[in-house]
């Protein structure tokens, strides 16, 4: 019987969780549910500001530049390890666990993303897939930003730390990485418009107000909890992130 069941779960059939949590979703009224808590939508808007700044002041260089291009560069990694621990403690929607695409789910969802548009209140298979992508890539950027030199004036906190033909090469690694990262945002970005122009969905506002009107499951959220939770573990994150730099 466990080699049945591990046989069914390797070859990507629906467990009978998955098939009750669709049945749900299919069979529930369309209605407005707040699925987006408020420190997922700050963390969203705080890494575009920064990611925006981050590239700008690499690309432009300068003394002062390369100052704000650090310091950003260590806030995005504080809020990259932020969205990690808040993906394993955070609200429902914000969990991996709720929107961790399965192979069976993005074989669906490809097979008719243009004709049935996704149902459910998180992010969409392909979505999710994207943002699982993104996040690693920042992580890259900013983990080989902290072993970077430029040989002129300009070398991040733990270049010492490793010998100069490494620094080197994790340099080359940060110049390169950008360019896959802003590929996949701008995947994310035409994603976005196909949302908003054919399917008539606004996925900006459901970022602003945490809102979305659609046929899912209703979870509610305790605003003193998330906050008082993401609090902490923004906390823990700048700490580590600090104490990272710094020893």
């Amino acid at each position: 019987m466990k080699a049945d069941s591990s046989q069914d779960q390797s070859s990507g059939n629906p467990t009978e969780k998955e098939t009750e949590k669709e049945t749900e979703i299919e069979t529930a009224l369309e209605n407005s549910i707040r699925v987006w808590d408020i420190p997922t939508r700050l963390f969203h808007w705080a890494l575009v500001g920064l990611l925006i700044i981050s590239c700008y002041t690499g690309l432009t260089g300068g003394f002062y530049e390369m100052d704000y291009h650090m310091l950003s560069g260590y806030s995005i990694l504080t809020l990259v390890i932020f969205r990690v621990l808040w993906g394993l403690t955070g609200t429902h929607y914000a969990r991996f666990r709720e929107f961790l695409p399965r192979p069976r789910q993005i074989k669906k969802h490809l097979t008719s993303v243009l004709k049935n548009p996704y149902q459910g209140a998180g992010h969409t298979p392909l979505g999710a897939l994207n943002i699982i992508v993104i996040l690693i890539l920042i992580f890259v950027q900013a983990g080989t930003g902290l072993f970077s030199n430029d040989d002129i004036f300009t070398e991040g906190p733990l270049a010492s730390a490793v010998s100069y033909e490494t620094s080197r090469w994790l340099t080359g690694i940060h110049g390169v990485n950008i360019w896959f990262l802003g590929a996949c945002a701008v995947i994310h970005l035409l994603a976005i418009a196909l949302h908003q122009f054919y399917f008539r969905e606004n996925l900006v506002k459901a970022m602003l107000t945490g809102n979305k009107t659609v046929k899912d499951i209703d979870v509610p959220l305790s605003f003193v909890r998330e906050i008082i939770c993401a609090a902490l573990v923004l906390c823990f994150s700048a700490l580590g992130v600090y104490l990272l730099i710094n020893y």
